[in-house]
């Protein structure tokens, strides 16, 4: 990835775009993350900067946000989210995922709750489960495997309103599933391909934008 430097959102959007794939966290790729490439004052410099732009940012490009490299946070385009989706579900939807086994009881508990009420913020998510103390448990930890399989994403950030209609605090991950945020951009191609042809596409790109990198590392971070 070419040196350049985040001074707005529009940095973001621009790099999503032009990248396809975009940590926003340091992760085992030196220099591929919004976090190495941000001026300090935009990252946690009390003023507005990629904290709040996340929404935006998701909102303006239309990508799928979430859990997907070594679970940290990463901006996939609508380009090369179907691809990388259909490898990492390995060709299944989430219900003959389930059926054959491989994914956990909690996992589907919450999977179907995301499906009937998406997009839905954490908090209330939480809530339909019954997600608190002396209720359900599990909830992080089942939500990152879904993001991780790219059954889930986040799909904007929410800022609550005090009573005076002001917003406040940090803004609250919306979640929703990529069949419901992404629509016919992806159910129609999520599944087109061989997931191993998926694969080595979207292996081939990452190497291109990542010359820097070696082939292990990369598939290190694919997973």
């Amino acid at each position: 990835m070419k040196n350049f430097t985040i001074r707005s959102m529009n940095d973001i959007v621009k790099a999503v775009e032009e990248y396809g794939f975009l940590p926003y966290f340091a992760n085992s790729v030196e220099g591929f993350s919004v976090e190495e490439h941000i001026q300090p004052k935009y990252w946690f410099g009390g003023i507005e900067g990629a904290w709040e732009w996340k929404g935006p940012v998701i909102r303006k490009t239309g990508c799928a946000y979430g859990k997907f490299f070594e679970n940290k946070a990463v901006y996939i385009s609508r380009e090369w989210f179907a691809d990388f989706a259909n490898y990492r579900r390995d060709g299944y939807d989430f219900d003959a995922l389930y059926e054959d086994g491989l994914a956990k009881r909690s996992d589907k508990v919450l999977y179907d709750l995301l499906s009937e009420n998406a997009p839905v913020i954490s908090k209330q998510l939480k809530k339909l489960g019954d997600y608190r103390k002396g209720g359900n448990k599990g909830f992080d930890t089942s939500m990152t495997r879904l993001q991780h399989k790219c059954y889930a994403l986040i799909s904007d950030f929410v800022y609550l309103k005090d009573k005076n209609g002001e917003p406040y605090g940090w803004g609250v991950a919306e979640y929703s599933t990529p069949e419901a945020f992404l629509g016919r951009d992806f159910t129609d191609t999520v599944y087109e391909r061989d997931p191993k042809e998926s694969y080595e596409r979207v292996l081939e790109h990452l190497c291109r934008i990542l010359p820097e990198a070696s082939p292990e590392q990369i598939k290190k971070l694919l997973g």
